[in-house]
């Protein structure tokens, strides 16, 4: 995790929801989805229209995400602007819907 220094925040986390969280509810779309390795906060990505992973970082400063869908492998620390390497990649539980 060179160029990193937040990771001690990363845990094994359950997926809030099937979808971003916030846009399921306003029924917007998104591109990609973005796992908050703190809390399972799931949200969409900085090109979905609503941003709401950013958002949700800002809130809680919880400062890595995992590229959840499609499962990419890879993370970010918010925090250090820097791609890390994960200890493992969450699964996908069930379908993700598509909305872009």
């Amino acid at each position: 995790m060179i160029g990193c220094r937040h990771s001690m925040t990363i845990n094994d986390v359950t997926p809030s929801a099937r979808g971003c969280e916030e846009c399921l509810k306003v029924g917007s779309p998104w591109v990609h989805l973005r796992l908050c390795r703190t809390c399972g906060h799931v949200g969409c990505c900085d090109q979905s229209p609503l941003r709401h992973a950013t958002a949700h970082f800002h809130a809680t400063h919880h400062p890595i995400i995992e590229g959840y869908d499609p499962p990419e492998g890879w993370g970010w620390c918010y925090v250090d602007e820097a791609m890390i390497d994960l200890p493992d990649q969450t699964a996908q539980l069930t379908p993700i819907p598509r909305y872009v």
